[in-house]
């Protein structure tokens, strides 16, 4: 049989226990020099604090020598002790030092699931109870839609199909939609939380000037170019128009309810490029008629539609064109302090504005610039008060359209900025009194956390949980401390918010960083979510991919997934729900070689 342990040498019994013992007294040195932090969480938090800096500790060593040797004795190599470390150890030397001794084993802590059951009794009071196959423990969590303010029956379905956690999102919509919502997921049987995200503070692109308010139709072609589907448009009631929408394309009008067209009438205009076209009247009803045409038409705000001796028609209000930067490795970006439309250019440099005032005081030269989930990069070359100048170092093959309101990531520069903004200050009264728990968004740091839980404090709402949203560099770096911190609080959960980690520290690093998140987390006994994308396809298109089918299925090993919305979202839950049932017997939680790890240091000046 063999191991997936690299060749080491194997220690003796003496040795293995001696290095066990110097292993030990790490952790009983981390703890005395972290008992304040310690003694400062909730009693109900204390032993999971306290296991969080045995776990710590243990992971500043190489632990792979002991793994191999302990192995080669048919001993535990120490790949589930996350939960309950010191007794772990200490229940590997008495065995150790049992077979060294020649005698018997017998445990001295008992059996080594305590963890486990504190780690199920808080995934239980975060995240509540699962609503669906019995079989599934993880929880499934539903971002709302819009939509859903309106629509309580698609709540309805959602919770028919699987959803335990309800998720609103504090950056879109108001208080008015968001207490639709929770009221129709309180409705709902069985308990189903609610969870509520601060937007914490945004750091996109600006808004660029208006385009051409223009709605291109064409007709379908075959391969040689020939009309096989003609070209339809409903040409409604400018007051009854939905413009753009359904099928055939709404074309709004005004002038319709004087003309007495009938089927087979025709429509002359001249498109927005000065074409002129010609429309046939298929069919006439009230306050719309549908026309059909062979050639592809641009309609344009203003243009008029001429029907002969009838008299004609004005195209009303059209939606806009969105704009779009077309940015080339090479180009120059300039972030503007001013968030003044700017115009859209498809050659550098380009302007365009920045929403968070902070970056330009803290970003410096040489500092990475990511746009748009990272399909844009680029460095700092100047930055000023009102203008940061990025040199563009990727792009896509042949560039990327930059649109505004697209994310701008800095990981390289330390924002200094609190993660309550005052827009959240202003939101928390309704979270704390509506949500089962608040999302913390941005948190980067113990002072981001005690913010928190000093406005909560103020408030005097002591039994809503909190989740942090793992988004940046310095928030993986400084978890343990902040979730020491977060135990001072009651209930206690960690979102991985994979699509912005993902882009904060490299695509390559993303497997290995929500590793090192859930084992952190399941030493501190603090549920976990795996965040962002999950079927994500699915919920956009109907379909999945195979890659996000496997993506999901390893979700199984957090305490809880997260779906975004979609207009297939009732499919997605259903196939999580499948997914997650099916796995339930095959993932729980991880088994790895342990080598050290340096992302987590809990040393401060005041230690």
């Amino acid at each position: 049989m063999t191991h997936d342990f690299p060749r080491m040498p194997v220690m003796s019994l003496p040795e293995l226990s001696l290095e066990l013992h110097r292993l030990r007294d790490d952790l009983f040195r981390a703890e005395t020099l972290a008992s304040p932090l310690i003694n400062a969480v909730q009693p109900q938090h204390r032993r999971s604090a306290r296991n969080l800096v045995h776990y710590v500790a243990a992971r500043q060593h190489d632990l792979r020598p002991l793994q191999a040797s302990l192995a080669s004795y048919g001993l535990s190599s120490l790949g589930r002790m996350e939960a309950i470390v010191l007794p772990w150890i200490e229940t590997v030397i008495e065995t150790v030092n049992a077979l060294a001794e020649g005698r018997g084993r017998h445990p001295i802590w008992g059996p080594l699931d305590t963890g486990e059951h504190l780690l199920m009794r808080n995934r239980d009071d975060v995240l509540g109870t699962v609503h669906g196959s019995d079989a599934r423990s993880t929880r499934i969590m539903v971002t709302m839609p819009s939509e859903a303010a309106d629509e309580p029956g698609l709540v309805e379905r959602m919770g028919a199909a699987g959803m335990d956690i309800a998720r609103i999102n504090c950056a879109h919509d108001s208080e008015i939609e968001w207490a639709r919502m929770v009221a129709s997921v309180r409705g709902l049987p069985g308990g189903v939380r609610v969870a509520m995200d601060l937007g914490g503070p945004k750091l996109r692109t600006g808004p660029l000037a208006e385009g051409p308010r223009v709605v291109r139709v064409r007709p379908e072609r075959d391969d040689r170019g020939e009309v096989v589907v003609r070209a339809r448009v409903r040409l409604v009631d400018e007051a009854a128009a939905a413009p753009g929408e359904g099928e055939p394309v709404v074309v709004p009008v005004r002038g319709l309810e004087g003309l007495e067209l009938r089927e087979g009438d025709r429509l002359k205009l001249r498109d927005a490029r000065g074409r002129k076209r010609e429309l046939v009247i298929e069919r006439v009803a009230a306050e719309e008629v549908e026309a059909s045409f062979d050639r592809t038409v641009y309609f344009e705000t203003g243009a008029e539609l001429v029907a002969g001796v009838h008299g004609r028609l004005v195209v009303g209000e059209l939606p806009e064109v969105r704009q779009h930067l077309f940015v080339r490795a090479g180009d120059e970006v300039r972030l503007q302090r001013d968030m003044s439309p700017q115009p859209a250019t498809q050659t550098g440099p380009h302007r365009i504005g920045c929403s968070l005032e902070a970056a330009f005081a803290d970003v410096r030269p040489g500092h990475r610039v990511l746009f748009d989930d990272g399909k844009i990069a680029g460095r700092v070359r100047t930055a000023t008060h009102d203008e940061i100048v990025v040199d563009v170092e990727r792009a896509g093959v042949e560039g990327v359209k930059l649109r505004a309101e697209k994310g701008i990531n800095l990981p390289d520069t330390t924002l200094r900025i609190p993660a309550l903004t005052e827009a959240d200050r202003s939101h928390l009264p309704f979270v704390a009194a509506n949500a089962d728990t608040v999302n913390l968004s941005f948190v980067r740091s113990p002072d981001d956390v005690a913010d928190l839980i000093r406005e909560l404090e103020a408030l005097g709402q002591h039994d809503i949980g909190i989740t942090l949203k793992i988004e940046t560099g310095p928030a993986f770096e400084a978890l343990p401390q902040m979730l020491l911190e977060a135990m001072r609080w009651g209930e206690v959960g960690v979102m991985i918010a994979r699509g912005d980690l993902a882009v904060e520290l490299g695509f390559e690093r993303l497997a290995e960083v929500q590793e090192e998140i859930l084992w952190v987390c399941e030493a501190a006994h603090v549920p976990v979510i795996w965040a962002t994308q999950v079927l994500d396809t699915l919920a956009r298109t109907g379909l999945p991919s195979r890659a996000e089918v496997t993506d999901a299925a390893m979700g199984r090993r957090a305490e809880a997934v997260m779906l975004n919305k979609g207009p297939f979202i009732v499919e997605a839950i259903e196939a999580l729900e499948s997914i997650l049932d099916r796995m339930g017997g095959h993932v729980e939680k991880k088994r790895s070689l342990l080598r050290p790890l340096a992302s987590f240091d809990l040393r401060t000046p005041d230690l």
